[in-house]
């Protein structure tokens, strides 16, 4: 990095926290993060950031994603004061902005938040202001090979039903060669593979709760969820898929095992790397598909974000570390370091508007494209009495969706059937909803 470089950006880590009460000196910032790609790059960045504030020290806790959720839910809910700043998501914010367990994120005028793209913006603010500042925001989309599509003889369209992806996978699965048509989340918890199968499940018209909160399982929404589900997955997947999480996926898919991968859009940037992944070149992208006669893409929209728990007795540090991790600024340092297309995806409406981003980054506008078409409000065509997409924004389905999930990566796994899975699901679902005080 040129010294004209670096000290531009030491004056935007600075202006990124104009407004903000001076951060404290000789601190130490706890920060527990998730071990995904982009959170790795930002530690590997952190010294740009102690360099322009020597006062300010960083300590990483990087954690799976499921231990993440627990590890720093127990410790807000406790006030254990382990942490400055916690790496959680949409389902958090508002519900934890709620109980006073969240500081009020004021990052200054120079921050910018009105760049924000406002439906992520929206869902990490509580009464219109923000507890937590996006670090990335993902919907979902299909990523698949266009050379194996091509040698298949199929085609994936942009707007694909579930029947093009059942038929393109099993066309393009050649199990003696290690290569499996599709590539889905079987890994047990709310944000694994209930994640998924929570927006398969909106894409084909089902839903969690009825509007007197009673479980759906018994639908016959959900049972072609699922069993469609565990169908490609059973003839098409990978074995062992029902331990794989999204990093699994991500690793089989740049190693070319994968025909097709329906996860995260913010995926798009590792399996295009070059230096990562052996099929960088012959990546496809669609939106998240549908089944035939259902309006409703099942698009999900989830912001890995920072945050401070009202607990840290370094607010002001960890404002000023958030501000600076959260900026444009930050965006422009990782395009200097590793080029625009590994910039963090989905947060602001200037990268989206930026010429550079949009000739490097392929998967731009189909990224965009899926998360404006997220509908958090409404994520089902039927009626409900519940917000989220990939998740029902209750205290309680963080518990109750790992516990489906447990049953639903059971039946993967050739432990139960399908029609037991969602049984167990129901009566599980209806005791933990009853006890709640939901169901009347």
């Amino acid at each position: 990095m040129t010294i004209t470089f670096r000290a531009l950006m030491g004056a935007t880590a600075l202006c990124a926290s104009a407004g903000i009460a001076a951060a404290q000196d000789n601190v130490t910032l706890t920060i527990a993060t998730v071990n995904n790609g982009d959170m790795i790059r930002m530690q590997g960045l952190t010294n740009e950031f102690t360099a322009a504030n020597p006062g300010i020290n960083v300590e990483w806790v990087t954690l799976e994603e499921n231990i993440l959720r627990e590890r720093v839910t127990t410790d807000i809910a406790t006030q254990g004061g382990q942490y400055d700043i916690l790496t959680i998501g949409t389902y958090e914010v508002p519900i934890w902005a709620k109980q006073n367990w969240l500081v009020p994120l004021d990052l200054g005028a120079d921050y910018d938040a009105d760049d924000l793209i406002p439906a992520v913006r929206d869902a990490l603010s509580a009464d219109g202001q923000l507890y937590a500042a996006p670090f990335y925001a993902e919907s979902a989309m299909v990523m698949y090979r266009t050379d194996l599509a091509e040698a298949a003889g199929v085609t994936i369209p942009e707007e694909p039903t579930w029947t093009d992806i059942m038929n393109a996978a099993q066309a393009m699965t050649d199990k003696s060669a290690e290569q499996y048509g599709i590539c889905l989340r079987g890994k047990p918890g709310w944000g694994e593979n209930m994640a998924f199968l929570t927006a398969m499940a909106n894409s084909y018209g089902a839903r969690w709760f009825d509007t007197d909160w009673q479980p759906q399982f018994d639908s016959e929404e959900w049972k072609a969820t699922l069993t469609d589900y565990l169908t490609m997955m059973n003839e098409y997947g990978p074995p062992g898929a029902s331990s794989n999480g999204f990093n699994e996926n991500l690793s089989l898919f740049q190693q070319g095992k994968c025909g097709i991968w329906i996860d995260a859009t913010v995926a798009a940037s590792f399996v295009t790397d070059p230096e990562d992944s052996t099929v960088a070149d012959s990546v496809g992208f669609a939106q998240f598909p549908n089944k035939e006669g259902v309006d409703n893409h099942g698009n999900w929209l989830w912001a890995w974000s920072l945050a401070i728990p009202a607990s840290s007795d370094a607010q002001d540090a960890a404002k000023t570390f958030i501000a600076w991790a959260t900026s444009k600024g930050y965006t422009e340092l990782v395009a200097e370091k590793e080029g625009w297309r590994a910039a963090p995806p989905g947060t602001r409406t200037s990268l989206y508007e930026n010429a550079d981003y949009q000739a490097e980054a392929p998967f731009a506008a189909m990224t965009l494209t899926a998360i404006n078409a997220a509908d958090t409000q409404k994520a089902s065509v039927q009626d409900i009495p519940y917000t989220g997409g990939q998740f029902v924004a209750i205290p309680e389905f963080q518990g109750i969706g790992t516990a489906v999930g447990q049953q639903f990566s059971a039946a993967l796994a050739g432990q139960m059937s399908a029609e037991d899975a969602l049984a167990a699901a129901q009566a599980n679902t209806t005791r933990e909803m009853t006890r709640a005080g939901y169901i009347k």
